[in-house]
This record gives C-alpha cells, structure tokens and sequence, in this order.
C-alpha cells in the first residue's frame, strides 16, 4: 500500500516527523517497507511567467526571453526549450538555486546575459506519475498558478511517499481512512475524518437489482446518476493523490471511483447507464458464459465465478474487473454506480486462476468493511456531482445477512501472563479506545465487539496483540527466562525420531523434505487412490491434492538428481500424510525411503554392484531392531515379485519393495529403485533389552541340512523353532540354500547352523544329539522336512 504522508497529516493531526512516523508504524505492526521523497531536494525555483521570447543573435536554437518570477523587474534568461513562449507559465531557477547536480549561476550564454534557468521535470528531479511534460521541455504550470510563489509549495513537492509491507489480516489499512485510524491509535493524535452525508436525489428513476447469490453477495447498493460531463477534468489535487497513491489518472469518473478505493478501501465500479438492458442481476457465471473486460482479456467463466450481469449477459466479474463492452468513455452521460460487499471466500483466487491482480480483488479477497459500502457510493456522487455534474437518484440497497461481530473477551490476567509485564486496566481501556472497539468491563475482563472494519479480531489473542503493539514493541523489556533446567525424559522404550533419522544418516541417506500438497495423478496412478483430498484453494495446479504416501516425493527428488548426473541416491523423508476415513481426516507421520544405484560410491578398491532387495530389508531391520516380520503382498506401485508388507506382532507397519517396472519407464530409470515406508508411531515403541548371563563355557555347533517344499518362506521356520524354544538352543542361523541335482521337484534344502549351549555346565554328544533330535522332529511336525542325506 503506497500513499502520500501529505494526504495521511491532512486526516490526523501528529507531531512526529517523517522518520518518526515511519518507525512508529514499523513498530506498531505496519511495516514501512520503502519511504522516498516525491522529489529530489533543491531550492530557489518559483513559478515564473514568460513576457517576451526573441530568437538569441547567435544561436539558432537559443531564445532570450523576458520572465517575470514575482521581482520588481523580470529577468532575462536564455533558453533552449522548445515549448518557450510568451504567455507560458514554468519554473524558473534563479541565480543560486541549488537543483540535482546543478548550481545556478548568472552566465553568459553565447555572448548573452542570462540571470537563472527555465526548467523541465528532468532539472527538478520529479518522480512522480502525474506530472506531464517531456523532459526535453518546460514544465507547463496552470495559468492560475501565483507568479513568485515557491514551486515546491505549488506542486505540493515537500511530501514522501510511503509504501507499507502489510500482513494479510490488516486489510483495514488498505486506505489512507484506515491507516490514519491506525496512526491515530498509535500516537494518540485526533483523526479529521469528513462526515458522509446522504447526497439528495434529484432524479426518480432507478435501476432494479436483483441478488440471486444472497450469500455471495449480502450488500449491493446501486445508483443512477443522469447528465454528468465525462469529459471534466480531474481536479489537480485528485490527481495528485491518485498518482502518489501507484495508480493512473484515466477520466474524472473512473478517477473518482479509484479515489474512494484508496480513501475508503471500498472497491466500486461505473457502468455506463446507456449501455445496460433490463435489471442488474447478481449470480453465478453459467456454463461457457463470457467476458471481455477492461484490459481487453476476453475470460471463459466458471460456474463458480461471481458476476454483475444484465438481460444481455456478464457485465463485470465481481469484485475483481468491469466489463469492456459498459464501460464509461467520454460519450457517456448517464452513469449506474455501484459499491458492493463480497466475502473474502467468494473472491479469493478468482483473479490469479484468470492470471490478474486488480487493486479491487486485492482488498475483497483479504476483507472489506461491509459497513462502509453504502458511506462509498455517497462520497462517491458527491464528488462525481462536483467534478462532473448532473443528477443523483435514489440508492437502490439489497441487503441480507452480513456478517456478524461476535464479543470477544479479554482477561487481565490472560493479558499480563502472555505479554510478561504489569498493565492497569485503566490503561488497557484507554489503549482500546484509541482503537475506536466498543467494550464493557467487568471483573477485570473486557468484553469486545470488533468494528466492522476489523476483520482479524476474533479470538482474545488478537486482543492481547493489539494492546502490545499499541503499548509498543520496543517498550517491552528483554527479561530473560527463569527456570529449572532439567534433562526431558527420554525412555529407553520408545523410539525417537531424531534416532530414526540419524539411523539412516549413517546408513548413508540423506534427508529430502517435499510438499505435503502433490499432484492429483500421483495419488491416483502411483498409489491408486481415486478419492485424494482436495484443496480449495492450490498454489498451483500440480499441488492440488494432499498425500497419502511420501514415494511421490522421493521419486520427484530422485528425479531431480539424476537429471543433474547424480547417479546414486539414498533418500529418506519423515513427514505427514493426509487419509479420510468416515467423513473425517486423519494425519499420519510416516518415515518413508529410497535407494538407487550402487551399494557403495565409486571406489577403486571394490566393485561396483547395484543394491538389492535384501540390502534395503537390512537397512529397515536396522531400523526396527529384530521386532519386523516380512510376508509376501502386492502393492500397485511396487513389483508383484519384490514386494513385502513388513508386519510387527501381526499388525501392518508398511511397506517395502521394488519400484514398478511401469514406473520405472515413466520415470525413466534404468537401475533398479528400492523404496520402503513406516508408520512412525507404530514403530516408536520397543522392547527393552533383558540382560542374559554369557556362558563361560564353549558352545556347541551342530549343521544339518533339512528338504522342505520350495513355497515355505524361510521365516516361518524361524519363526516356528523360537516359538517352540528349545532348550539349550541358543540361535539357529541359515547359511545356504539349493534346488537343483540331489534335491526332488518343488523341494528345496535349507542349510542351518545350530548353536547350543549351557551356563551351568560343559554340554556332552548325548545333550547335543537329543537337542537336535527334538529340533527335526519339530520341522518334521510343523512342515514335513526330513534329513538331507
């Protein structure tokens, strides 16, 4: 938001000066993001008038003319503009101006006298929009400005320009009324606000408007004004301001609808009355409905899009731009003006999906005062009659329901245990008063109806915010805290995330953080949701849905890498996933990774060898300890042939596979990609290691090769012979597996290796034997195995 501090002093009455100002409004949560003079500093220029203009003898392109600056006597100066005339009226620089890089000195000037210097906007330094001459020439003044008067004070030259960074909840500052309510506030000065009164109607004609979309729209005031003059010119003080303000001077009217923009913050719009059929109807844009607006971008609407309409069709996308086809130009007479209310959800990214930003969706989208509208299309007429003339009708208003300013209460307790340093209540009344809230007190505790203008004001925190930055900042002491430090609990039993990241950082992962919004094909082709969660609003086409699953992410990062030839990559992410179940939604933190490319970087002293499914499994071991179990399922992202669910005590954790084949094509890779994912807080408790005695005496091993069907996993006999803990064994381990020679159709050899031993004694052949007895007569049992021979 850019505006002149000379327009902001003309409605509150500070002392501060310029700096002073803008640190006060810094520090009061208006950030003043750029602060520039409109124009560079000089001194001893007034407005001049040229009697007389004479070709120089000596110069073609050089007159010498005869300038009165308010003196006694004029005084002759040479001058090389071409737009130098008798009867002109400019600055003039005397002898010892001081302008940008220039000191003015009497000179002669190819033989010729010449006692000061004509100036353009280039000599002055002027930055401003409005002033409109080229700089090769004069600056042409009015013919009613004062000859001798200081060109500063003429052109109203001694003033900055401002430029806030706002927060989006403040839009009550996005005009010079509510930011001059804000300094006001601040500093405690008076606000000099001119009083809105009701413009009479001269004229009985008015035009019907109907509100199809009460909800969309629940105020809209509308009003014919007949024989007004187009082609008036814009008074230099509008202009003036306008143009300080960013915005461009047009014609009187539409100037006059952008001035009660940035006094007011009321968006409004000027149809022209000649050009409308039939009522106003507001409602939603139908099926393949068009518009071609005032920067000639012809729109194809959406049925969710807001419009001012008439009998022939759209005339304006509401709240955002009018249409080209009624807008006002110099031949209009009659105009239809309206100021309306829009709720923020309505407006809100409308524009960009157009690919506009106007000044008018800026402010709907964020809020505007819904009690101001119908005070706009008043002070609107009023100036349209001054500047243009002609006749005001009725205000046409339908109204339904607005929204509602619920109390909001303040504690004093709540307020002095959050800002940390003693308040009177006496003062917090004075503070919300300067803020203009309408309050009660009881008991220590105000209750607070927020004004319309206040759209963030809605929970006692914001209460609280508004007091701190109106007591200030900076007056807040830096009290440094006071308590007991002590180590936080850190049971052996639960499994933290910090150790899990850190057990994959030494696995050689590195740690990606993606998106939690993702592309609504992800979810539906990778991972076969059909139902993702859909955002309202996107920042962006490809990030329209929440995620499920983090392997979207991963592969993008892997993506990314490969694309750069970095052909090796070991990713892991911890971060949130979003599921609906039962109307409701549920987030889950999930730790999810993946693995391309060789087992190790490029090394001289060993080979390179892509990593393997097993290779990825021990890294997910690693992770959980020996508390995951494997078995066998499909997954639509993963390879039918290299896919395990990874269970812990029967229930599903996650995941663990090989990537696709069809995904591998899409995404264009050529080695195989690993990728696993668990669910963090199924997998943050585990069992505590029990402390066994270590055998002081030497154990004993047996190997003996057992044939079972080849469709029996190896971890089912695992999983048999610790369930049936037999004594003495103390870890039975796989060491080779054949089919081939030797061994029947669909059986397969398992190789164990079986350690026993015994704490309390040397074990003997018979212990050893009965052990493994006992051992294949379990795997006999349980899977029909018998002794290779």
């Amino acid at each position: 938001m850019q505006f002149s501090e000379n327009w902001l002093r003309s409605l509150v009455n500070t002392d501060l000066d310029s700096q002073a100002l803008s640190h006060a409004l810094t520090m009061a949560g208006l950030e003043v993001e750029d602060m520039q003079s409109v124009a560079a500093p000089f001194s001893k220029v007034v407005v001049a008038k040229i009697l007389s203009a004479e070709k120089h003898p000596d110069a073609d392109r050089l007159q010498v003319c005869k300038v009165d600056v308010g003196l006694d006597e004029p005084l002759q100066i040479v001058c090389g503009a071409s737009n130098a005339r008798a009867g002109l009226i400019a600055p003039c620089a005397m002898v010892g101006a001081e302008l940008p890089g220039i000191s003015i000195k009497q000179a002669k000037v190819r033989g010729v006298e010449s006692f000061g210097m004509m100036c353009s906007t280039k000599e002055l330094g002027l930055r401003e929009l409005g002033i409109s001459a080229e700089a090769t020439g004069l600056l042409e003044l009015d013919s009613n400005a004062v000859v001798g008067q200081s060109i500063r004070d003429y052109l109203d030259l001694d003033d900055n320009l401002l430029t806030l960074k706002l927060t989006p909840n403040r839009s009550d500052c996005l005009s010079i009324t509510g930011i001059a309510r804000d300094v006001a506030a601040i500093t405690g000065a008076e606000t000099r606000f001119e009083g809105i009164l009701a413009v009479p109607a001269d004229l009985t004609s008015v035009k019907n408007i109907i509100v199809s979309e009460s909800t969309a729209c629940p105020r809209y005031c509308g009003r014919l004004i007949s024989g007004v003059n187009a082609k008036a010119v814009t008074p230099d003080w509008m202009v003036k301001r306008i143009e300080r303000s960013g915005l461009r001077s047009i014609s009187a009217i539409v100037d006059v609808t952008n001035y009660v923009l940035l006094q007011l913050g009321q968006p409004m719009h000027a149809f022209d009355a000649a050009k409308l059929k039939g009522d106003i109807t507001v409602r939603f844009a139908k099926e393949n409905e068009s518009l071609s607006l005032l920067n000639d971008q012809t729109v194809q609407l959406k049925t969710d899009d807001l419009i001012i309409a008439d009998a022939s069709g759209a005339l304006a996308l509401a709240g955002i731009m009018g249409g080209k086809p009624t807008s006002v130009d110099d031949a209009t007479t009659n105009i239809f003006l309206e100021s309306a209310f829009f709720p923020p959800s309505v407006i809100a990214g409308k524009a960009r999906r157009l690919g506009l930003s106007t000044d008018s969706s800026y402010r709907f989208e964020r809020g505007v005062d819904f009690g101001n509208t119908k005070n706009a299309i008043e002070y609107a007429t009023k100036l349209i009659l001054q500047i243009c003339g002609g006749q005001a009708g009725e205000v046409t208003e339908v109204l339904s329901a607005l929204p509602v300013r619920h109390p909001v209460k303040l504690r004093m307790t709540r307020l002095i245990s959050v800002l940390g340093i003693p308040f009177e209540q006496v003062k917090v009344a004075q503070l919300l008063t300067q803020l203009g809230f309408v309050f009660t007190e009881a008991d220590s505790e105000f209750t607070v109806i927020p004004p319309s203008y206040r759209f963030d004001i809605s929970i006692e925190e914001d209460l609280i915010e508004e007091i701190a930055r109106l007591h200030g900042y900076d007056h807040i002491p830096a009290t440094a805290p006071v308590a007991n430090l002590q180590m936080l609990p850190a049971p052996e039993a639960r499994r933290y995330q910090n150790k899990l990241r850190d057990g994959l950082a030494a696995l050689g992962y590195q740690e990606v953080v993606n998106y939690s919004f993702v592309d609504e094909s992800w979810e539906r082709d990778l991972l076969g949701n059909t139902s993702p969660i859909k955002l309202k609003n996107p920042i962006a086409s490809n990030l329209s849905v929440m995620r499920t699953s983090l392997w979207g992410g991963l592969l993008d990062t892997l993506t990314y890498n490969l694309n750069r030839k970095q052909e090796r990559a070991f990713l892991f992410e911890v971060g949130a996933v979003y599921n609906q179940q039962n109307n409701d939604y549920v987030e889950t933190t999930r730790i999810s990774g993946l693995a391309h490319g060789s087992t190790k970087p490029e090394q001289w002293a060993a080979d390179s060898a892509d990593i393997d499914f097993f290779e990825v499994k021990a890294h997910v071991d690693r992770l959980l300890g020996t508390q995951a179990t494997y078995e066998k399922a499909e997954h639509i992202a993963l390879h039918p042939g290299q896919t395990a669910r990874i269970l812990q005590e029967g229930e599903s954790i996650g995941w663990l596979g090989k990537l696709h084949p069809k995904w591998q094509q899409h995404y264009g890779l050529t080695r195989s990609t690993y990728l696993f994912e668990l669910d963090v807080d199924a997998i943050s408790g585990r069992k505590i290691p029990v402390y066994q005695e270590v055998s002081k005496l030497l154990p004993v091993r047996r190997d003996l090769a057992v044939v079972l069907d080849e469709n029996i996993a190896v971890s089912e006999v695992f999983n048999a012979i610790k369930k049936a803990n037999i004594p003495l064994v103390l870890e039975v381990a796989l060491f080779d597996l054949y089919q081939g020679q030797g061994v029947a159709e669909n059986k397969k050899s398992l190789a164990l290796s079986v350690l026993m031993h015994d704490t309390q004694k040397t074990l003997t052949d018979s212990d050893a034997d009965t052990t493994i007895t006992n051992l294949l007569q379990l795997l006999q049992n349980n899977f029909g195995a018998t002794l290779r021979n």
